[in-house]
C-alpha cells in the first residue's frame, strides 16, 4: 500500500501559516538552561521534578552506597508491596491477579478471600454497556483508531450517567468502577466494528461472562471462537497487572492528577488519560517493537549472527533502518537504568508461551537484541545514566504470540492502566488539593501594538 501524502492534501495556505508559527514558537536551547527549566519535568538524568505525593505505587532505579545514589535493578511498588511478590503470589495460586490488584490500588490492603470474591462480582455486575449503545454509538462512524474509540466510548457514558457531575467519593467510585468493567467492551466492541465496516471482515459481537477474569473475558470477546488457553489468559492477566500503575509520575496518571485538580467529572478525566496514553511516546511503543522486529527478520539472513544483528542495530541507531528515526524501540526508560522490573517479572511467562506456541526462533531473536543493544547504545551514545530493554520490549510481543490485533495493543495497556487512573483521581479529590497550575515563563519581547495599515 502506497504510502499516503497528507501534505499533498493539504492547502498550501495551511502549509505555509504552519511553518511560520513553527517559527514563531520555537524557544533557543540555550533559554531552558539559563533559566533552569527542567524540561519534560526531568533533570538531565532523567529524574523528575518533585510535584506531588502518593501513597499508590512506588519506582526506585537506585540504592545508597555510603550516602551516594547509584544505578541498582529497578523496582516497581503498588502500596508498598513489590509487584513481583505479588505476581509471584497469585500465580503460585493459580488465580488471576488484576481485580485483586485493583482492589489494593484502589483501597489501600490486600483483600481477604471475601472481600475479593464480593469485589469480583461487583465488578462483574458493571459489564453491561446502556441499551442500544453498541448499535447507536459503537456501529455508527467506526473509527481506525482505538484509543479513539474507547475515549469517544467514554465521553459519551457521560450522557447516560444521571450524577456524571458529582465528585462525592462513593460516586467517582461507582464510575471508576464501571470504566475498569466496561474499558474492554468499548475497546474490543470498537475492534469488531472497525474490522467490519473497513476491512470487510465478519462482525462478533460477544456478551460478556461474569463468571470470567477481565483477561478471560477479553479474549472471549474478542476471538471468533471466544476459545484460549489457560497459559494465554494468565499471561495476558500479568500483563494487565503490569501496565495497572507506574508511580504518579507516568504521563497518563499525571494528566489524571492535572484534570482531576480541575474538579471536572470522572469521564472527561479518563478520556483526558486515554488521550495522553495514545501517544506513541506512552503507550503506542509496544507497537513499535513489533513493527522494528517484522523489518529486522525481514532484513536478516541469519536470526543467530550477533555480528548481523549488531549491524542491523547500528543501522536503527544511525537512522539507516525501519523508521530512521534513530531508536532501537524497547530499549532504555526515563527512570530505569539497569533493569526494569515489569521485564523481569514477565520475561519468564514470555519464555512459556514461546514455548506453547512453536516461535522459539523469534525468541531467540528477542534475547538476542536484549544483550546486544544495550551495549550498541551506549558505545554510541553520550548516557547520563544506564539503558536496559523496558516492558514494551516483551508486551508487544506477547500480544502477537496472543494473535491480538495490534490496533488493540494500546487500549489494552488503557484496560490495566485505568485501575491506576482511578486510584490517582480518588486520591486526588481525596486531598482536596489546589488546581495544578506549574509556571511557564515567557521569554517574547514587549512589543507595541501597529495599527494595520503600518504592518
Amino acid at each position: 500500500m502506497e504510502e499516503r501524502n497528507i501534505y499533498s492534501e493539504l492547502n498550501p495556505m495551511i502549509i505555509g501559516l504552519a511553518e511560520m508559527g513553527r517559527e514563531a514558537d520555537v524557544i533557543d536551547n540555550d533559554l531552558f538552561t539559563r533559566f533552569n527549566v527542567k524540561r519534560g519535568l526531568r533533570d538531565l538524568n532523567g529524574k523528575g521534578v518533585l510535584t506531588g505525593l502518593t501513597h499508590i505505587s512506588e519506582i526506585t532505579a537506585t540504592k545508597d552506597v555510603e550516602g551516594e545514589q547509584v544505578p541498582a535493578d529497578g523496582e516497581l511498588y503498588y502500596r508498598g508491596y513489590n509487584v513481583r511478590d505479588l505476581i509471584d503470589g497469585f500465580t503460585r495460586d493459580k488465580r488471576f491477579g488484576f481485580e485483586e490488584m485493583t482492589y489494593l490500588l484502589l483501597f489501600g490492603r490486600l483483600p481477604k478471600k471475601g472481600e475479593l470474591r464480593d469485589f469480583e462480582k461487583l465488578l462483574y455486575s458493571y459489564r453491561s454497556l446502556p441499551t442500544s449503545f453498541v448499535r447507536d454509538i459503537i456501529m455508527k462512524a467506526p473509527s481506525r483508531d482505538m484509543m479513539n474509540t474507547l475515549a469517544r466510548g467514554v465521553l459519551t457514558l457521560y450522557s447516560y450517567d444521571d450524577l456524571a457531575d458529582d465528585v462525592s467519593m462513593p460516586n467517582v467510585l461507582r464510575q471508576c468502577l464501571q470504566l475498569i468493567s466496561l474499558f474492554p467492551l468499548l475497546s474490543i466492541y470498537g475492534y469488531q466494528a472497525y474490522n467490519h465496516y473497513h476491512e470487510g471482515k465478519s462482525l462478533f459481537i460477544h456478551q460478556p461472562q461474569d463468571n470470567l477474569s477481565t483477561a478471560q473475558n477479553i479474549l472471549y470477546l474478542l476471538r471468533p471462537d471466544s476459545s484460549y488457553t489457560e497459559l494465554e489468559a494468565r499471561l495476558l492477566d500479568i500483563c494487565l497487572v503490569l501496565h495497572m500503575e507506574h508511580g504518579g509520575g507516568n504521563n497518563s496518571s499525571f494528566t489524571t492528577h492535572v484534570v482531576t485538580s480541575s474538579m471536572t467529572d470522572t469521564y472527561s478525566v479518563m478520556a483526558a488519560a486515554i488521550g495522553s496514553l495514545k501517544g506513541p511516546r506512552h503507550g503506542g511503543a509496544n507497537i513499535k517493537v513489533v513493527k522494528m522486529f517484522e523489518d529486522m527478520k525481514d532484513k536478516l539472513h541469519d536470526w543467530e549472527d550477533d555480528d548481523e544483528i549488531s549491524d542491523y542495530l547500528h543501522k536503527l541507531l544511525n537512522r539507516e533502518a525501519f523508521d530512521h528515526a534513530g531508536l532501537i524501540y524497547g530499549v532504555g526508560h526515563a527512570i530505569y537504568s539497569k533493569s526494569d522490573p515489569r521485564a523481569r517479572a514477565l520475561k519468564h511467562f514470555v519464555s512459556l508461551l514461546a514455548e506453547e506456541k512453536g516461535v522459539e526462533k523469534e525468541w531467540n531473536l528477542y534475547k538476542k537484541v536484549e544483550e546486544l543493544a544495550p551495549k550498541i547504545i551506549a558505545a554510541e551514545r553520550r548516557m547520563y545514566k544506564g539503558v536496559s530493554i523496558n516492558v514494551d520490549f516483551y508486551s508487544g510481543f506477547v500480544y502477537q504470540m496472543l494473535n491480538l490485533p495490534m490496533e488493540l495493543y494500546t487500549p489494552i495497556f488503557a484496560m490495566g492502566r485505568i485501575s491506576g487512573w482511578s486510584a490517582h483521581r480518588m486520591e486526588e479529590l481525596a486531598n482536596n488539593g489546589k488546581i495544578i497550575r506549574p509556571a511557564y515563563k515567557a521569554i517574547g519581547p514587549i512589543r507595541p501594538y501597529v495599527p494595520i495599515k503600518k504592518r
